[in-house]
């Protein structure tokens, strides 16, 4: 018998992941805000905002109604991070207590420090939750190219439930139940495909890009571990996996915006120019705010924060990342 999945969110990954979970064989529904949006969809079966030339099943229905969630038997969340908050809060009156949500954006709420697990907690009470991140691009899995991801969730019955749910022999999800470790890779990542784009731009070579990611698993790791995850977590697929793809992969958003500010260009010229959000840009102020909350020195993700943020000069920037002390590798700071 089919399941019903409600996917809240009809930017790419959205949409891709309501274009999977149709594969899957499931009943699915895209709930998004923009009302021409969701008739183009249905009309056309194509999201020409985000996913455009890329044909969706006929299946997939989009609406701005948010009535049907309460008869879902699992909601995927794909708004952005900083805005899961608000977004939820509407929905609330319509979330029953036994409904999961499954967390598929990845960032640290800005105000708050707060990873989204808290936030879902804080707005819809003590309802399941459960974690999906990885290494894929929208693209890519929207036209069905086999891909691997993570699924963390407390609870291992459900998470094993949710896992059969919207996989299939194309996109693999792994099961874990460290769902903080999967969240805190998941949203230092973006950070570090800034800076790996930024050495692209600057044209640093393919020396300084390993350097880099290898030193963002130990900066990864550090908060993980403060933060209640788990270090061996960094090295599946929710942390160096999805590192060593939007470090290196020209579909990343993050990648691509660390490259123009690499090449000269100015952060809020380009962020103005662009469609989809680019979460790298946010997350970087709330690691730092948060990093600092729990006594764990990242240097990488703080120099994102201040090029990317505060305007800071990126040659001087880097100047002083180079210019920090030689340390042990496995020692503690970075």
């Amino acid at each position: 018998m089919k399941k019903r999945i409600t996917v809240v969110g009809g930017g790419a990954w959205g949409t891709a992941l309501a274009v999977q979970a149709v594969r899957a064989g499931e009943d699915v529904e895209l709930i998004l805000r923009n009302p021409d949006l969701a008739d183009r969809i249905n009309n056309n079966g194509e999201n020409d905002f985000y996913l455009p030339g890329i044909s969706l099943p006929g299946a997939l229905r989009a609406t701005t109604n948010y009535d049907g969630i309460r008869d879902s038997d699992a909601v995927l969340l794909v708004t952005p991070a900083q805005h899961l908050r608000e977004t939820l809060t509407r929905f609330a009156a319509h979330w029953t207590d036994n409904l999961p949500a499954v967390i598929c954006c990845k960032g640290i709420e800005k105000e708050t420090g707060a990873l989204m697990a808290q936030v879902v907690n804080e707005t819809l009470g003590n309802v399941p939750v459960a974690v999906l991140s990885g290494p894929t691009f929208a693209q890519e899995v929207a036209v069905g190219l086999p891909a691997a991801i993570t699924l963390a969730c407390e609870d291992r019955v459900l998470g094993k439930r949710l896992v059969d749910l919207i996989g299939t022999p194309e996109f693999r999800p792994y099961f874990s139940t460290d769902v903080a470790g999967v969240e805190v890779a998941g949203a230092i990542k973006n950070v570090l495909a800034i800076a790996s784009g930024v050495v692209a731009g600057l044209k640093l070579g393919d020396n300084a890009r390993a350097a880099l990611i290898t030193r963002g698993i130990a900066e990864m790791s550090r908060l993980a571990v403060a933060m209640g995850g788990r270090v061996e977590t960094m090295m599946g697929l929710a942390g160096l996996g999805d590192l060593t793809l939007t470090c290196t992969g020209t579909l990343s958003r993050n990648y691509t915006f660390g490259v123009a500010l690499g090449e000269g260009r100015k952060a809020k010229d380009i962020l103005a120019e662009r469609r989809s959000v680019t979460e790298g840009v946010h997350t970087a102020a709330s690691i730092t705010a948060v990093a600092a909350k729990y006594g764990v020195e990242m240097p990488i993700c703080a120099a994102v924060d201040q090029v990317a943020n505060h305007n800071a000069d990126l040659r001087s920037t880097i100047n002083a990342l180079l210019q920090r002390p030689f340390r042990d590798e496995l020692e503690s700071a970075g």
